[in-house]
């Protein structure tokens, strides 16, 4: 009662959200810009403003019901737990009407007939799906085409934007990409990609429909009552053809709601746990080499910026401004899809590239500040007993840098552990992305989140350990220091 007090908590009353939304004059709905042409985007006129078929049919139905609408960004694979938890009356950006949502929120009549479509190369061996057995086929994730891909024996290749499935395909990192016509038609197969051909026939029909909470049955009812209005006026089909969108399917009989693929597991069992397992070894793989990678680039950086001349020094700090400055997702982005035109590099060895790279210029300073620290008195003795530069810097400065780097080199450790989680961006399936599948699965995410925070523990705190243990055998004092 306090917290509601403090913060205020939404009404549970069912009949009441209808009859809020008049009252505020505002119908909020959640979707994501990402989606971009043709379902919503930002005018490049007045980024301000937005454009798109969705927003024409969210502004007709809203003035239908007496109101604006209100677009609200959220990721599109969180929009149906979002809607649940009330963030948003309504959600509506390209969500395909499946059986598994139908029992989860309460699903309105459809305002457009998609199919999905099948992309592949050109002249590529491949006509139909069933060619296609143990091929990387690319999908976007919690779509009805990955639960096609799915019940397929076929490697589905999950993305979160619609223009990267078919980028990968043109650099043969796929072999096909199985996705809704609206989105093979405007990011596939398309002049600027003569490589990719859409191969005729529908793989499956589908719909698009509005979702809302199964506890507003007011306001499912006139959202119902205002698409079924549109319709028989003619408002959808000239919204419809204004996007160049109206087709035959929108004539026909609605498809049947798209059926659980039965490929989901709906408890945390032994194979969702393998699962889970597999994903930690992932990221265990990725971040061990990715670490391997930066230590030496941070010691190589760290020698140029304190002993190099120059040009050395400032090779070294615009490469660790560059790399500190700017967020590791951007670099993964660049490595594996800005470079891929004239490198064209995996998914893995970009994920370690990249988290190498980056976490090499945090090493630089770490051991730059080490190699600083070092008293003076090292170098003369060295000079002393008759060693060079070099020698005084690898045999004496070095190793002892790197004892009193110890700490904060496992700190950056755990921490590119968990920033490995990134790596999903370019469809690697690591430990974090492999949590977001299983939540959809389950219908929640306390419990594959509490299997993934374990595992994360698991492999950070022994690393943790071992690194205390090594640091308490290369101290100088073997005593624990009291307080």
């Amino acid at each position: 009662m306090a917290v509601c007090a403090a913060v205020g908590c939404r009404s549970a009353d069912p009949a009441s959200t209808l009859a809020q939304i008049r009252a505020r004059g505002v119908l909020t709905y959640g979707a994501d810009l990402q989606g971009g042409e043709p379902y919503l985007y930002e005018d490049p006129k007045d980024p301000s403003h937005l454009l798109g078929f969705e927003v024409d049919i969210m502004d007709a139905l809203a003035r239908r019901l007496g109101v604006r609408a209100q677009m609200k960004q959220y990721a599109w694979s969180n929009l149906v737990p979002s809607l649940q938890r009330g963030d948003f009356d309504i959600a509506m950006n390209g969500l395909e009407a499946t059986a598994d949502r139908a029992q989860q929120i309460t699903l309105s009549t459809p305002y457009f007939v998609y199919a999905e479509t099948l992309a592949v190369r050109r002249g590529a061996p491949y006509h139909t799906l069933a060619d296609l057995a143990g091929k990387r086929v690319g999908t976007l994730n919690q779509t009805v085409a990955h639960d096609i891909l799915r019940a397929q024996p076929v490697e589905p290749v999950l993305y979160e934007g619609n223009e990267e499935p078919y980028a990968d395909l043109v650099q043969q990192r796929t072999e096909a990409v199985l996705l809704d016509n609206i989105i093979a038609r405007r990011y596939g197969c398309i002049p600027s990609k003569p490589e990719v051909v859409c191969l005729d026939g529908d793989v499956a029909l589908g719909t698009y429909v509005i979702g809302t909470r199964k506890t507003d049955p007011e306001l499912a009812k006139a959202i119902d009552e205002a698409i079924a209005a549109m319709r028989a006026d003619g408002e959808l089909e000239r919204i419809l053809r204004k996007a160049n969108l109206w087709d035959a399917r929108q004539t026909g009989p609605f498809p049947e709601v798209a059926p659980d693929a039965g490929v989901r597991a709906r408890s945390f069992d032994f194979e969702q746990a393998k699962l889970f397992a597999e994903g930690a070894g992932y990221t265990l793989f990725i971040s061990l080499l990715a670490f391997l990678l930066a230590v030496p680039i941070g010691m190589l950086l760290a020698v140029a910026r304190v002993y190099g001349g120059p040009l050395a020094r400032g090779a070294a700090r615009v490469y660790v401004e560059l790399f500190r400055g700017t967020p590791v997702l951007l670099q993964l982005y660049v490595l594996y899809y800005g470079l891929a035109p004239w490198w064209s590099l995996g998914p893995v060895t970009a994920a370690i590239l990249g988290l190498g790279l980056n976490y090499g210029a945090y090493e630089a300073e770490v051991y730059r500040g080490a190699l600083l620290g070092m008293p003076r008195g090292q170098t003369e003795a060295a000079k002393a007993l008759g060693l060079g530069p070099w020698q005084t810097l690898w045999h004496v400065l070095v190793p002892q840098a790197m004892r009193l780097a110890l700490p904060p080199m496992t700190n950056d450790f755990v921490s590119l552990l968990k920033d490995s989680s990134l790596v999903s961006v370019i469809t690697v399936i690591e430990l974090t992305k492999r949590m977001t599948i299983a939540a959809v699965d389950l219908r929640g995410w306390l419990v594959p989140g509490l299997a993934c925070a374990l595992l994360y523990l698991a492999l950070s705190v022994p690393l943790s350990e071992l690194a205390r243990r090594l640091e308490r055998r290369l101290a100088r004092d073997q005593r624990p220091h009291a307080l």
